[in-house]
């Protein structure tokens, strides 16, 4: 069926400026610009009753661009057309139905209604169209944070035609890029140790020259690594890299004599793209491939940290990087992948519908992060980039049993999170023992207490006398397990002893969760559900 696009190529900023019933977005007053006029051309067959409506909102679509006061009949005539057909399962996965849905939402104002609806009815949720569109709207109102996460929802949906979303996320991160480049008022720190007065010096470990100080430090050590390939020229395949970033699907990247097809942009940063790959055109042989421009070898060192140092029991929570291919001009560190969305996305698919998560939920993945942070700085090692974007869903193959749970056996030992994205970690057995850290992360809204407050930082935070005590922004709802998230979040945010006690706490924390667990069964067998229907919902990524 062919596609009618609701919205004339235009910048965010006119798009501000159409109005019908406040801030329209779709239609233009000229009528040679009607966006629903081509659908008089869709196909009439005697059994399609939605067609003769289809005509009279062209039609009433026509007049309101020739005069604007006309706008309360097509309102109503697309109310009328909802009301008729939404129940019709004919209808679902209509685009002619879907374009009538958007121009409704368009003249109410209100898509986070519609889209609601369109969820609770699961109709036409396999458009990327109704994702993109509603993504626009919402960065039009300010709202970018939820556009963001609209764009992610409908990729993780594998939403029809994918590219055209992945390639409208991809502008809206670089319009999003220029708007944090335009807004900062403060340069990176680029010296390696920053003062903090009386002569004591921290070490900035994310400045430029801390970095090449470590790489040249290890440079011996990560030649001899498994998977480590450095040439001293550019990359010279027969599909450029910068090419990949407008056009990426099916385009096949060869290393080291192995070709990867790749399958689509599974996600985008200012220096980095990650896709997903088959090897040698291989379906059952899926990969990630980390493109970084310009060559950083550091993410390949820091992950073979962790094969090394992680318990075994454990690994799976921590990504896999296979090998790392370094030229001068760029990176590609070839990955496990992983197809099951990431926690933020998780999050999203409940915001979207105006819902959040299930407690129990958060209860569950609160009780993996805290172990994966206990294990991971009880090796020495701190992520530098903890947050939802980077802790991926991991999903059992096999059935989840409540017994199981206790103990963490059987299928359960497949189920959890998978931190990745180790660009920013931190090796402390490279510092001298004692050394604290000086420098600010840049993740708007992870962030930590003393990065914010320019104070030195491990990975404990330190309580000083008369400083004060840190409670979240937002207060704790009544029918939350109170006490259990109270401790949680003054704990975290006031530490005020060693490295060793915060091991303990960690500990200690994660017990205090479990424990609630255990002696719930119907918790249990609650979360078990609820990851189920999870599971459905995030389908796996092209």
């Amino acid at each position: 069926m062919t596609s009618v696009s609701l919205a004339p190529s235009s910048s965010v900023g006119e798009k501000k400026k159409k109005k019908m019933r406040g801030d329209a977005v779709f239609l233009s007053n000229s009528p040679s610009q009607n966006p629903f006029r081509s659908l008089e051309n869709e196909i009439s067959l005697p059994s399609d009753p939605i067609y003769p409506w289809i005509c009279s909102i062209t039609t009433a679509a026509d007049d309101y661009c020739q005069n604007p006061q006309s706008g309360v009949h097509l309102h109503e005539l697309l109310e009328e057309c909802i009301n008729c057909f939404e129940n019709e399962d004919r209808y679902r996965d209509d685009a002619r139905f879907l374009n009538v849905w958007l121009l409704y939402a368009d003249a109410i104002q209100d898509f986070g209604k519609v889209f609601r609806k369109l969820e609770e009815k699961k109709i036409c949720q396999t458009y990327s169209r109704l994702y993109g569109i509603y993504a626009l709207f919402l960065e039009v109102k300010g709202q970018l944070a939820e556009a963001n996460a609209m764009y992610k929802l409908g990729i993780s949906r594998n939403a029809e035609p994918l590219e055209n979303l992945q390639r409208m996320h991809a502008s809206f991160l670089n319009r999003m890029r220029g708007i944090v480049n335009a807004c900062s008022l403060q340069k990176i720190d680029t010296d390696e140790t920053v003062n903090h007065g009386h002569g004591i010096n921290f070490v900035s470990p994310w400045s430029m020259s801390t970095t090449n100080d470590l790489l040249k430090k290890i440079d011996t050590q990560i030649m001899k690594y498994k998977g480590y390939y450095k040439s001293a020229k550019v990359y010279s395949g027969k599909v450029s890299i910068s090419s990949l970033r407008n056009s990426s699907r099916n385009k096949v990247i060869e290393l080291g004599g192995i070709k990867y097809q790749i399958k689509g942009c599974s996600g985008q940063g200012a220096f980095a793209q990650v896709f997903k790959a088959h090897v040698d055109n291989n379906p059952d042989d899926v990969v990630a491939l980390k493109i970084q421009m310009p060559a950083f070898p550091w993410e390949f060192y820091m992950y073979r940290q962790l094969d090394k140092r992680i318990p075994d029991e454990e690994r799976s929570s921590f990504g896999l990087a296979y090998k790392a291919h370094i030229y001068s001009d760029c990176s590609i560190l070839v990955c496990e992948y992983l197809d099951h969305g990431t926690l933020q996305d998780a999050i999203n698919s409940y915001l979207v519908i105006g819902q959040t998560m299930e407690e129990v939920l958060c209860i569950y993945y609160s009780i993996e992060m805290l172990r994966i942070l206990e294990t991971l700085h009880n090796v020495g090692i701190i992520h530098g980039d903890f947050k939802p974007d980077n802790l991926l869903v991991r999903n059992s193959r096999d059935s989840l049993s409540e017994d199981g749970f206790h103990g963490r056996t059987g299928a359960w030992r497949d189920q959890g999170l998978c931190l990745v994205d180790w660009g920013r970690g931190i090796d402390l057995n490279l510092f001298p023992d004692g050394t604290e850290f000086k420098g600010d992360s840049r993740t708007s809204g992870f962030r930590c207490v003393e990065m914010q407050e320019n104070r030195p930082w491990t990975f404990q935070k330190a309580l000083q006398d008369g400083s004060y005590l840190y409670q979240p922004k937002s207060s704790l709802k009544r029918y939350w397990n109170v006490d259990l998230w109270r401790s949680l979040f003054t704990q975290l945010l006031n530490i005020s002893s060693s490295s060793d006690n915060y091991m303990v706490l960690l500990r200690s924390l994660r017990k205090s969760f479990e424990d609630y667990m255990y002696g719930s069964p119907q918790q249990i067998k609650k979360l078990k559900m609820l990851l189920v229907k999870q599971q459905a919902s995030l389908c796996p990524a092209t």
